[in-house]
């Protein structure tokens, strides 16, 4: 057997340090307008769809009367287009008049009646993305103050019209001031994405103890190119994110598609399943007043959100990447569990994969296999050999538990990943190994 490939990779103790809020130890999941919305301000012609409080609040009633609240989905989030374009005589932003008449509070505090909690957006620079009134360094006081008035919940930082130095600034005081009003504020940083998302210029180490979460890269789009483009860029540079996300800090590669136009049901269950894999924060960009059934299921798969909320908020890894166009990822989770996803990018039919969990380096023994998707139920020992059916760009998803059997020194040893390997089978196909 041929030794194919030996990466060596640090990482960091699942104790590294967390912004000190104590908010979001599990990826937040909610909703967010951004994708599905955008700036669409024109509430004489399209009233239904413009960014407006009556978008928020059916959004909130969908959520808190549809069983979504009950899966975690409890974050409404307000993104760009929201304001004035004029703050008010002290200094402070406002909401445009016109379509958020009853102002933020208010809006905060119908969510917080039906047990959900309101985001809202900001930007470093002299404007926001789409033009509305920034919150540059000198504003960044009253405006933490004005949103912990206002009682929301988290609080996004966007980077458009500032530079790299108005940013390393920035983002750290943005943390402090929310933290010194008082109210509970998960916030939400685009600094790396605005730097690359990689080292030297991105320190996760710092961006761990100021930010909830973080947006490593750009914006999706309502398309599967879009999809595939942040799903490689995320595990091309796994060795790096992986050690930055725990609990309290989170990876964040944008939002959750499913239920638009863009992608079919296979590719819907292919973004689930690989968000849930990275412990990604799971915000719906989508209409929740008319989504169908099928999307429906997929995002309130009951057993695809537990994998995605595990505990020990390990971010998953790509363990196999095959010629055939198949790819293997893996999970550790608590209670001695594990998820793997087995995913096609595949576009003719589906494709029969054989492997075996002592392939895919799990230890002797008998494992009990939950299919997240079908809720088929199997017993495999590790030494036998299976096939799974992938369809095209589609994914199937296990939880994988066996007491005592599955140990998560497979991935972690004393919190740090010693190495991993990939060597080739006779065959020519790639086998992970983990060097503890």
């Amino acid at each position: 057997m041929r030794l194919a490939v030996l990466v060596f990779a640090s990482v960091l103790s699942v104790t590294t340090l967390a912004l000190d809020n104590g908010l979001m130890r599990t990826p937040p999941m909610g909703w967010l307008a951004w994708e599905r919305y955008r700036c669409d301000i024109d509430c004489e012609h399209d009233p239904k769809n413009c960014i407006s409080e009556n978008l928020f609040i059916d959004m909130a009633d969908r959520l808190s009367e549809d069983g979504w609240r009950e899966l975690g989905y409890v974050y409404v989030n307000i993104d760009d287009c929201w304001s004035s374009m004029e703050r008010d005589k002290q200094g402070r932003l406002q909401a445009d008049p016109k379509r958020f008449p009853g102002g933020i509070q208010k809006l905060a505090r119908y969510m917080h009646d039906r047990g959900l909690k309101l985001g809202i957006y900001g930007d470093m620079g002299t404007h926001t993305c789409g033009g509305y009134p920034g919150t540059p360094l000198d504003k960044i006081d009253i405006d933490a103050q004005t949103f912990a008035e206002w009682e929301v919940d988290m609080f996004k930082y966007d980077g458009c019209y500032s530079n790299a130095t108005e940013q390393e600034m920035g983002y750290p005081l943005m943390s402090k001031a929310l933290n010194a009003t008082g109210r509970p504020i998960g916030y939400s940083c685009s600094w790396p994405a605005y730097q690359g998302g990689l080292p030297p210029k991105v320190n996760y180490t710092q961006l761990g103890e100021i930010c909830n979460l973080w947006r490593n890269y750009g914006d999706i789009q309502d398309s599967w190119d879009s999809v595939l483009n942040i799903v490689d860029w995320f595990f091309e540079n796994q060795e790096v994110l992986i050690p930055a996300a725990g609990p309290g800090r989170w990876n964040d590669p944008d939002m959750l598609i499913i239920g638009d136009f863009g992608l079919s049901m296979e590719q819907s269950r292919a973004q689930m399943a690989l968000w849930a894999i990275m412990a990604a924060p799971l915000f719906m960009s989508n209409d929740l007043r008319t989504i169908s059934s099928g999307a429906r299921n997929i995002l309130q798969n009951k057993m695809a959100i537990s994998i995605n909320q595990d505990v020990l908020g390990i971010q998953g890894r790509r363990i196999v990447k095959e010629k055939s166009g198949i790819e293997v990822f893996w999970r550790p989770l608590s209670n001695n569990a594990s998820a793997l996803v087995f995913f096609s990018r595949r576009t003719d039919m589906p494709y029969r994969y054989q492997t075996s969990l002592s392939k895919l380096n799990y230890t002797t023994g008998s494992y009990k296999i939950f299919d997240v998707f079908t809720d088929k139920t199997t017993v495999l020992k590790d030494s036998t050999n299976f096939v799974v059916s992938v369809n095209p760009t589609g994914a199937v998803m296990w939880y994988v538990s066996a007491p005592g059997k599955l140990n998560i020194r497979q991935f972690y040893n004393g919190g740090k990943l010693r190495g991993s390997a990939y060597d080739d089978d006779d065959e020519g196909n790639a086998i992970p190994h983990i060097f503890l």
